[in-house]
């Protein structure tokens, strides 16, 4: 039996879910085990609670249990990245590498309340509706509102209390690259070069000419970068 090595798991970001990797999962699939997941109320996956990073945690352990996946590696897209090192503080032997892409560290009041407003169902669908049809796609007509409503008031709690702080991040030893897109707004290069600071084993990397949208990401790059690091 050929060894495939440790299983991987894609993680993915705010307003989003697992069928956004679904190029990447196949093509990754051929050298390893490669699994994703739909964090509560997100997709095909029922709402239950508030959304958390706790909660998202939650999911990720209760995913792993019924897989029979001791320890994943995780790739994890902005907010699925922040999911994934609170995994590797609070579960550390369930984690193995880490590789956060565009994913948003410095939460405080000031920046939540930014992206907050950008959160208004109503207004979605009049500014933007091929947005509010892309979110329908994702999680349904009749929850992808809700999914928007439940991710601002998370970016409100997370602002007033992040669940990582500085200290948190400097316990954490798993071994994390945190990448961010050269054109990406939604986290700095000075937060993330900071995180991988203080992780005992981080590293940061800058990928020229991307974009936050997972949907912008060249495939066959995120593969030839997340291959290259586990």
């Amino acid at each position: 039996m050929i060894d495939m090595g440790r299983p991987l798991l894609l993680l993915h970001g705010a307003l989003g879910s697992k069928d956004q990797f679904v190029k990447l999962q196949a093509m990754l699939s051929a050298s390893r085990k490669v699994y994703t997941l739909d964090f509560e109320g997100h997709g095909g996956a029922k709402p239950i609670r508030d959304f958390s990073i706790d909660h998202f945690g939650e999911n990720v352990r209760s995913f792993c249990d019924r897989e029979n996946l001791e320890t994943v590696d995780i790739f994890g897209f902005s907010m699925g990245g922040y999911v994934g090192l609170y995994l590797a503080l609070h579960h550390p032997s369930r984690v193995g590498k880490i590789i956060t892409l565009g994913t948003k560290f410095d939460w405080n009041s000031n920046f939540a309340s930014q992206e907050i407003q950008k959160l208004n169902p109503y207004k979605i669908k009049e500014k933007v509706p091929a947005f509010a049809k892309g979110l329908s796609i994702l999680h349904g007509d009749e929850n992808w509102e809700n999914v928007v409503l439940k991710t601002a008031k998370m970016m409100e709690e997370l602002g007033s209390n992040p669940s990582l702080t500085k200290n948190d991040f400097r316990r954490i030893q798993n071994p994390t690259l945190i990448c961010l897109g050269e054109l990406d707004s939604m986290s700095t290069v000075e937060e993330s070069k900071d995180v991988a600071d203080w992780l005992q084993n981080g590293s940061f990397k800058l990928i020229e000419n991307l974009k936050h949208p997972i949907e912008s990401a060249p495939v066959e790059k995120l593969v030839q970068l997340i291959e290259s690091y586990f």
